[in-house]
């Protein structure tokens, strides 16, 4: 009962958090991230970011929208033993659905240099932003509670699913949104 407790306790701050982020102007002052909604859910707007990619250049997520596809937000980190167990899953789901999807990686809590080994060691073929903790902490904004969190965003950057952890449920629901 503790543990469930301490783990409510938990969440309840880190959304907290991500909603103080946005000031009584409703700008959001953490640096990277545009204007937050009140919560992340699905049906409302993604905020947009703008990340670091692998090659050093500015990576806004809106940069994907209109093109006719939709964008999966993946937060992982080469230290999640889960995000890492379900790579095998993610790459089948990627090969099956990247001309429908846009794979997004967000890496969180690790060095640059260790998520840039991790890619490289994974063999991760989709895009890839690093996201340093602190300030301008996308994970905070977007109210990740766990990893992998990943988040499925319509052609126009409308939150479709969100799912916790490496959950079978994800890779079915994908199928059945995008038939193959």
């Amino acid at each position: 009962m503790k543990k469930f407790l301490l783990v409510l306790a938990g969440a309840a701050l880190m959304t907290l958090g991500a909603k103080a982020a946005v000031n009584e102007g409703g700008e959001n002052p953490v640096k990277g991230i545009d204007v937050l909604q009140e919560e992340i859910k699905e049906g409302v707007q993604a905020p947009d970011f703008t990340l670091k990619d692998l090659q050093g250049n500015d990576f806004k997520l809106s940069s994907l929208y209109g093109k006719g596809k939709y964008t999966l937000l993946d937060f992982w980190g080469s230290w999640c033993i889960w995000c890492i167990r379900g790579l095998p899953e993610m790459k089948a789901t990627y090969e099956k659905y990247k001309d429908q999807v846009e794979f997004l990686s967000i890496d969180c809590r690790e060095s640059e240099e260790k998520w840039r080994a991790g890619v490289e060691k994974h063999q991760i073929p989709w895009l890839h932003v690093y996201n340093p903790a602190g300030e301008g902490d996308v994970a905070k904004a977007y109210e990740v509670q766990g990893y992998p969190w990943k988040i499925l965003l319509d052609e126009n950057g409308k939150i479709v699913k969100i799912v916790m952890g490496e959950d079978p449920e994800f890779y079915t629901y994908m199928d059945s949104v995008f038939g193959k």
